[in-house]
């Protein structure tokens, strides 16, 4: 099977056309061309990440912070709810857990810039997307430029900035940049309106965005004034059904931004001539789905393949600033007058938890690292040291685009600039056995590739005529990772013999194999080249300039001390410039053992409406006791909804997906603690359950 692909057109750059991007007395800038966003005049992909401050406790959020840094996030992205801020009208609460000013801070001492949500409307799977009762009960009219409305919107921009005051990047602060209102879709004025508003009550940053999606036509938003940012997410849990959705075309690489827009001509306008001007602004994303929410309707398991080969083919596809929602998860208040979570009797789309929001996440709401949150740290660490070169690069399609429909052939496009490129490579499609390829040939910018099988579930990138210091690579079968000195570290795809072929200076070229492993790896026109095995590659961290490879687990740095997520004893790799030495570090710790008693019912839970969703009306009781107070607990299921009481204080909930309910020891060590759970009910789609062929609610797991 040989793979070639398009001839590479390149378009113009477009600069100086948008209302943002600054240059601050220190000589530093950040801009925003119409292909990508550059600091310093340098293009980079940035990596940002979801994290919500207000579902999270305070002492938690240096800790997360340095692992989301670890994971290669570089923008913090976070939600500012306004129904948790003010739940009662002039009573602003920015104290303990909700001080957004410590938060950002936070941010800053880990190195990592901050964009702000600051709706006023977020969604957020918020309790009426953020608005708080009293907004509502107002009668006003909501999300236009109605006069009562905006001013209690700057009211509300008004209270932010006293927590942003002296934080922006203006200032030598992370705060780079904010996004306006969310997920509306026709008001090109009122986005306008709120973006003055804003900067008028201080928010004066060098990015401005808005969400895009939701019109096959792209969102109306105001032209250059705001950067439209895009979502994808694996599955649909608030889709109104009770069976499974069709394949995901978010993995086959089609460089539509806007889902809704798939399969409509490009240039097509609606009937007043409306049509987003892609071409203008750089693809970004702000809700590549770094997991997924489940809804009591439908309950989605995410594999870390799903997430991976998502935000690959995204890449390939074009996008130039990968934003994760979530990448760490959290959970809900319960506030002053009640539940804060998104409900149907609150008058909202769906049904969700009470308290979890731990979104299946790259970082969980417990700060454990999800299976996707390893392969993206590889990627990103990608972007951190090749970045600069991918960034300016252009999406060439295959000569026979394959649909996410397609088993049989190779899904595969390009990034180049004519000079040097990228081939994206993507064998797995969500809920789909691809079949194995044989052969496959893949032949761009004059060169063309030894033949390679693609088997399995897999999702890389090779290099083409890619420098390296002083050599140049003209093709390599295994993923680049990232550079350290005259060092370049890959990763060897599983089922392809890594190989690398060098230009010399007198224009010949020869070809090295290559074996995967931690020795010294092989030199080649003065540079070194180091093959990990892709797990252990997926492992591989640059912390405090050193380069690190955790055994068997996701490293991070905080205070200076190397950690291990999930704590206890741990061993590493330290690459030492000629090889790896393998290291120790941590401590042992007691892990907790459960134990499980059924009981009567001991009281009334008082959030029993939550157990009756669906119309469940049994209840099953245990009793919980943990031995200790360290590592996690799991808890079986199947079930519908279950619910931990502490004290008598409900601390955690969860819909059940098909997978043991993993919670802190910490959570119950010490008290009195009760597990409450519903039986599943004919009103859910239980995924877990579909793909296995087995009926009905009341099938075993």
């Amino acid at each position: 099977m040989r793979i070639e692909f398009e001839a590479y057109r390149p378009t113009p750059v477009l600069r100086g056309h948008l209302a943002m991007g600054a240059r601050r007395g220190d000589g530093e800038s950040v801009e925003a061309t119409s292909r990508c966003i550059e600091r310093d005049g340098r293009p980079c992909i940035p990596v940002m990440g979801e994290y919500h401050y207000s579902r999270d406790a305070r002492t938690h959020w240096r800790e997360e912070l340095a692992k989301m840094k670890a994971g290669g996030v570089t923008i913090v992205s976070t939600y500012a709810f306004w129904n948790i801020h003010e739940e009662i009208e002039g009573e602003a609460d920015f104290s303990g857990g909700l001080d957004l000013r410590a938060f950002v801070r936070a941010c800053g001492e880990q190195g990592l810039y901050v964009l702000l949500r600051i709706g006023p409307y977020v969604h957020g799977e918020a309790r009426r997307g953020g608005f708080p009762d009293w907004l509502l009960g107002k009668g006003i009219p909501l999300r236009t430029d109605d006069a009562a409305y905006l001013q209690l919107a700057r009211s509300w921009y008004r209270r932010l900035f006293s927590q942003a005051r002296g934080l922006l990047w203006k200032d030598g602060g992370p705060i780079v940049g904010v996004q306006i209102e969310n997920e509306l879709v026709d008001g090109a004025a009122h986005l306008a309106t709120l973006k003055r508003i804003a900067i008028e009550e201080g928010f004066d940053v060098p990015l401005y965005t808005a969400t895009g999606w939701n019109s096959p036509y792209g969102a109306r938003i105001p032209e250059g004034e705001l950067l439209p940012v895009f979502a994808a997410y694996c599955e649909a849990p608030w889709a109104d059904h009770l069976r499974a959705e069709p394949r995901s075309p978010h993995y086959a690489f089609d460089p539509t931004r806007n889902l809704t827009a798939m399969g409509l001509d490009p240039d097509a306008r609606d009937a007043d001539g409306w049509r987003l001007p892609y071409e203008s602004t750089p693809y970004a994303m702000c809700e590549l789905g770094g997991g997924l929410q489940n809804t009591f309707r439908r309950r989605i398991r995410v594999t870390g393949m799903d997430v991976y080969a998502m935000a690959l083919v995204k890449l390939g596809c074009g996008c130039n600033l990968m934003g994760y929602y979530m990448y760490h998860g959290g959970a809900n208040r319960i506030g002053r007058l009640g539940p804060l979570h998104e409900s149907r009797a609150a008058g909202d789309a769906n049904d969700l938890p009470i308290l979890d929001y731990g979104f299946q996440a790259c970082l969980g709401a417990y700060g454990q690292a999800g299976p996707q949150y390893a392969p993206l740290a590889m990627l990103h660490l990608f972007l951190a040291d090749f970045g600069a070169l991918l960034a300016p690069m252009e999406h060439v399609p295959a000569r026979e685009f394959v649909p996410c429909t397609d088993d049989a052939r190779l899904r595969c496009c390009l990034r180049t600039d004519g000079e040097s490129g990228f081939l994206f490579v993507n064998h797995y499609q969500r809920g789909a056995r691809l079949a194995d390829v044989a052969h496959a040939r893949l032949c761009a910018l004059g060169e063309t590739l030894p033949p390679i099988d693609v088997c399995g579930d897999a999702a890389f990138l090779l290099p083409l005529r890619l420098p390296l210091g002083r050599a140049r690579l003209l093709w390599a079968t295994a993923q680049p990772v990232c550079r350290q000195g005259h060092t370049t570290f890959f990763a060897e795809i599983g089922g392809i013999p890594a190989r690398y072929r060098f230009a010399r200076a007198d224009g010949t070229a020869y070809t090295v194999a290559a074996q995967a492993g931690f020795g010294g790896g092989f030199v080649a026109e003065g540079e070194r080249i180091v093959t990990l095995p892709w797990a252990q590659a997926t492992r591989l961290h640059r912390l405090d300039g050193e380069v690190l490879v955790g055994e068997g687990c996701d490293l991070y740095v905080l205070d200076g001390e190397l950690r291990a997520i999930g704590g206890g004893a741990f061993a590493y790799r330290r690459w030492t410039g000629e090889g790896f030495e393998l290291l120790t570090a941590g401590r042992e710790e007691p892990q907790a053992a459960l134990q499980m008693q059924p009981v009567p019912e001991p009281f009334v839970p008082p959030y029993v409406e939550e157990l009756q969703l669906g119309g469940a009306t049994a209840r099953a009781w245990t009793r919980l006791t943990v031995s200790c107070g360290a590592g996690m607990v799991a808890l079986p299921g199947p079930y519908g909804v279950a619910q931990i009481y502490a004290d008598g204080e409900l601390v955690a909930d969860d819909f059940y997906a098909g997978e043991p309910w993993r919670v802190p020891a910490a959570m119950l060590y010490g008290k009195t603690c009760y597990l409450v759970t519903a039986p599943q009910t004919k009103e859910t789609y239980f995924e877990y359950l579909a793909r296995a062929g087995k009926e009905g609610a009341d099938a075993d797991d």
